[in-house]
């Protein structure tokens, strides 16, 4: 299903990573850490694929869904016209990326700086789309 603003389902895969943590992410809240790193990698994924969305929606990085981009080419792209977006996306790839969705770190504060990041990377996208 194609959708026609990128940034609103940019935003609803922000929302189904929430609803990934609250919903099976058992928080320790004594530790602040996630029992099951499986939902914390699911999270930081949709986080992560929500962020890709909005930034191809500015940026046309990617000319098809089905092909796969480096990393490198999205900075290049995002620091052409942007430094502050440009720090966002650099922390984010890490945050989201990689230490959420690869490394499943379930330190809750990990999680929180992830959404945080998303919603500002997406936020941005949408000011430079208006």
């Amino acid at each position: 299903m194609k959708h026609k603003d990128p940034i609103a389902e940019a935003r609803r895969y922000v929302d189904n990573a929430k609803k990934t943590l609250n919903e099976n992410g058992e928080l320790d809240m004594e530790t602040k850490l996630y029992q099951d790193e499986k939902y914390v990698r699911a999270a930081g994924n949709y986080l992560w694929l929500g962020v890709l969305m909005a930034l191809d929606a500015v940026f046309k990085v990617r000319k098809d869904r089905r092909t796969r981009v480096d990393i490198n080419a999205y900075l290049e792209a995002v620091g052409k016209r942007d430094r502050k977006l440009l720090n966002y996306v650099n922390t984010g790839y890490d945050v989201m990326h990689l230490t959420m969705n690869y490394d499943g770190v379930p330190a809750k504060g990990v999680s929180d700086e992830g959404f945080r990041l998303a919603n500002a990377i997406i936020d941005r996208c949408e000011t430079m789309l208006s």
